[in-house]
Formats: structure tokens, sequence, C-alpha cells
């Protein structure tokens, strides 16, 4: 077992009954491909072809020479038909590429990854980022700062966001390929230890993994609690060490990276296989919930409409989990890096709406609900005045947008908007000075 568990934290009802037990499928061959360049934390891409050519499986569609990024690919055969821009899952617009796929793919063959004497510059290659949802280009977290030696790789199982369950399906169908990308990890950065730490409500994720896994690989079982997947709040339920206050998590001698990610490094080391398509959770309101492997830059209602489409009163369809995805205004959008699951919520399954004119009734519940020791209710108080100072003082900045606030608020308070907000504003205030 872990440690005790991080402080504070929520149990939401967890709703992953719906596809928990479904197998992975591949998603149908869309009409076309939307492949934005931003898919990742850093510099965005610049595309690399143009409208008419034709490009491979696997071929580089965009990239930039920026340390923190990562290249985009395209994930079929097929022929440029636009570039231009489109909207992304979080409502951000940027440089796309459009591809029409030819009607009869190979999925087993693509253009392999050129070899590299240093095995993270394969993953650069690759374009592989943080799948948990952080799009964190993973290369860079391949090389931590000198000063600060990384002991232990510690992947993330936990998969604590609700409905989803693509984690889940990954560690019960292909556990090989997570633990060989936790020994790669390990290797790379020179660690001693592996940890793998699995929820105790995936028993079955947590058997498979532990038949894989040797003498080197310890699997922790940990009690279900979010937002435990986060990376300060696993380093505690792991280790029992607290990531100091304005310092990465590589101060406490831990790397931690999902168990997808782990996966596609594997795939990219050993197959040079480049990251073009992802497990994806389609679940809440529709017909048939499912998990798919699912081709990056597949518009999102492609893959409502193979699950039947959207039923009952739906009061909104989120990308990613309802903790701390983004709410869909069209769902045309395509599926990036960093997408996890597409969650339909009926009216009386989803929170209430937030209320912007309820005033704070200082009860308290969201500073002892908050993972990271923070009173949300001070920083939204101070945020929605514009008073910067009052959230920095407040330590804003230390805010992971869990959502577990803003989840006990008895009055529906935008805190985490709010929050976000004066982060926003600290920031740029800070890239400014």
């Amino acid at each position: 077992m872990g440690k005790a568990g991080f402080r504070g934290g929520v149990h939401p009802p967890t709703f992953k009954e719906a596809t928990r037990d479904v197998d992975t499928t591949r998603a149908p061959l869309p009409e076309r491909i939307v492949l934005p360049m931003s898919q990742h934390l850093g510099a965005p891409c610049i595309p690399t072809v143009a409208v008419g050519e034709r490009v491979a499986r696997g071929q580089v569609v965009g990239d930039i020479d920026a340390m923190v990024s990562a290249p985009i690919h395209s994930p079929v055969n097929g022929e440029v038909t636009a570039v231009g821009t489109c909207i992304t899952p979080g409502g951000t617009r940027g440089a796309s590429v459009e591809v029409a796929p030819d009607a009869d793919q190979d999925f087993a063959s693509f253009v392999p990854l050129a070899d590299a004497e240093d095995p993270r510059d394969i993953v650069r290659a690759a374009g592989i980022v943080g799948l948990g949802g952080a799009a964190f280009p993973s290369h860079v977290k391949l090389r931590p700062p000198h000063d600060m030696p990384v002991g232990v790789v510690i992947l993330n199982g936990c998969e604590c966001e609700p409905f989803l369950t693509c984690d889940d399906r990954l560690m019960r169908e292909r556990p090989q390929r997570v633990v060989a990308g936790a020994r790669h990890i390990r290797d790379m950065v020179g660690a001693a230890r592996i940890i793998i730490g699995i929820e105790d409500n995936k028993p079955e994720a947590i058997a498979s993994i532990s038949a894989e896994a040797g003498e080197d690989v310890e699997v922790l079982v940990l009690p279900t609690n979010y937002p435990q997947g986060a990376e300060k709040q696993l380093i505690w339920a792991t280790l029992g060490k607290e990531v100091p206050h304005g310092k990465l998590p590589a101060a406490t001698g831990a790397l931690v990276h999902n168990v997808g990610t782990a996966a596609a490094i594997a795939d990219a080391i050993e197959l040079k296989k480049p990251l073009m398509e992802r497990i994806v959770t389609v679940t809440g309101a529709v017909a048939r919930p499912a998990n798919y492997l699912a081709l990056l830059g597949t518009p999102l209602a492609t893959l409502v409409a193979q699950s039947g489409g959207l039923i009952g009163d739906v009061d909104r369809v989120i990308a990613g989990g309802p903790m701390t995805g983004a709410a869909l205004a069209d769902l045309s959008v395509p599926l990036v890096k960093g997408t996890s699951g597409v969650v339909g919520l009926e009216r009386g399954v989803a929170a209430p709406a937030v209320n912007d004119d309820q005033a704070c009734i200082r009860c308290g519940r969201c500073s002892r609900a908050c993972p990271m020791s923070l009173e949300p209710f001070a920083i939204g108080i101070h945020a929605n005045r514009g008073d910067w100072d009052g959230s920095e003082r407040f330590m804003a900045l230390d805010c992971i947008e869990c959502g577990c606030c803003s989840f006990v608020c008895p009055t529906r308070r935008p805190l985490v908007q709010l929050i976000r907000r004066a982060k926003g504003a600290l920031m740029q205030r800070g890239s400014r000075s």
C-alpha cells in the first residue's frame, strides 16, 4: 500500500461502470483529419507541408526549433487539403493542417523515426507529451536539472477523474508496454526505483501490471481519492514527500509520468513509432459508451456518432473529465494528444451552473478539500476584485486547478475560473518584469 494519503481531496461518484469492462476498439477512419499545431505546452509548431502535398502516416507535418515543444505527425496516408487555423478542445484558435485520408489505410505501417544516440531525442522526435492531460513535452521532463538527480520514477495509473477508463484499459490490455516504458524512463534518467501507483478501484489493472512487473518494478495500490493522479499528490501518496513551494517535483528526487506516456515512449524507442493515436473514452450521455483507439485529429463528433450519438437531456459535453475538462461549444473540434475523454453530462448528473453573483459564505469547505492546503475562497475574493497582489499572497500560483473547491462549494462560486484568472494575470505580470 501507499502512504496514508495527501491532505484534502474529494470523492465524487466515479461513473466508470459504463466503460471499465469495454474493450478498446479502433475508431472509424474520419473523412478529414485536423491537426492543431499546438497540442502541447510550449511553443506551437509551424506547418511543414503545403496544400496539395501527399503525406504518409508518421510523416512530420509540423515542427519548430524550440526546446519546449513537440512535433506533429500525420496519422494517415492522404493529401493535405488546408493549412490554416482551427479551434482546439480547450477553446483556443491556432495554426492547423488538414488532411483528407486515403480510403485504404494500413495502420500497422508508418514512417519510422530515425535512430538517435540519445533515446530522449527519439522521444522528442516522436512528439510525445504527457497523455494524462497536462501535455507537457516528455523529452523535457526526461532532462531534469543537474542539481536534482532522480532516484525514483513514478507512473501514474490512478486515473482518478470520474468517467474516464482509457488508462485502466491500457493497463489491462497492454501492460507489457507500460512496464517497458517505465524501464526506459528509469534508464534515461538514471533512477534506481520504479513505482507504478494504481487506485484500488482498478483490481484488474493492478493484477495485469503486477503480473508483468518484475522485481525491479513496485506496484503500489492506493486508496481511491481525487486528485491523487496530480503530480504533487502522487509523490506524497507514494513517497511521503512534499514538493517544496516554488520548486519542481524533481526536487523530491521523483519523476512522474502517466502510464499512457510510458507506453508511447516504449513504442517510440522499440518500434520507432511516432505518437499518432491514443485511447480515448467516450461515455456519459451517449447511446453506446466505449473506449476507442482513435487517430489524432479525428473530429470529436465522429467519436460521439460512433457511440450512437448523444441521448437524454444533455447539459454539456466535456473534453476530458468533468473535474478538469473543458466544456465544448462545438463537437467538430479535433482529438488532440491531451484529450483523454469525451463525456456527455445530463442535467442532474452535471454539477449545477456556477453562480457569479453569490457572495462567499466563509464556510471553509474549499480549504478543507484543497489538496494544496490553499484557501481558494480568499484567492477567489481577491481575484474577483482584480486584486492580483492579494491573490498572490494566498499563493494562487500553487493551485493545480483540480476543481475540488468548486465541487464542494455550496453556493457554486466559480472558484476555479477566478483562480485561473488570477494565475493568468500573475504569470503575465511576471513575464513583463
